[in-house]
């Protein structure tokens, strides 16, 4: 794991926790001491992956972000960021997979919001409701528009859902109808 180091527009990408130190050690306005070095170790040797933003005054920081770029140049083209998507996958948006016909059966998962009566005061609320089905489809929008139609047969008619676009709803492609 390599560490990119930036204060303004002295930037730089290290390897270890030692390179961190000694760069920042050369820019007099960060005022290395022990503690922010003690701090910066721990950042570098810990598991959190998400960036660190150390203050030195009033709106002036510099940050550390752990990489996986070999290169300062590789870095800025990110050409090493993590990710969980399959390889395939990642050149086709979401929004066109969406529409890809593939019959088969598909898991669908949508959170949206459901209204309920709430016991005692006889008014309506909203609930965060979390709804998973597998179902036969064509696509993974059919696959969208079976969930609302069945959800829409069953709960209150003011219960919102959310696009078929959005991050509230997603889909797997389990496999082909036989």
């Amino acid at each position: 794991m390599n560490i990119y180091v930036r204060y303004f527009d002295s930037e730089t990408l290290v390897h270890t926790a030692e390179e961190v130190v000694a760069f920042l050690a050369n820019i007099p306005e960060v005022g290395m001491n022990q503690a922010l070095a003690d701090d910066i170790y721990e950042y570098v040797d810990g598991n959190n992956t998400y960036p660190k933003r150390y203050k030195i005054r009033t709106h002036v920081y510099f940050i550390l972000i752990k990489t996986e770029a070999e290169t300062l140049l590789d870095f800025k083209n990110k050409k090493a960021l993590k990710s969980n998507l399959d390889k395939r996958d990642m050149n086709i948006p979401m929004v066109q997979q969406l529409n890809v016909v593939n019959p088969g059966w598909y898991e669908g998962s949508m959170d949206f919001k459901r209204v309920m009566m709430v016991p005692g005061t006889g008014k309506f609320q909203y609930f965060d409701t979390h709804f998973v089905v597998r179902c036969k489809a064509e696509s993974g929008i059919h696959c969208y528009e079976r969930m609302v139609e069945y959800l829409q047969s069953r709960v209150d008619r003011r219960s919102q859902y959310p696009s078929a676009k959005g991050k509230n709803f997603s889909f797997t492609f389990l496999g082909k109808c036989k």
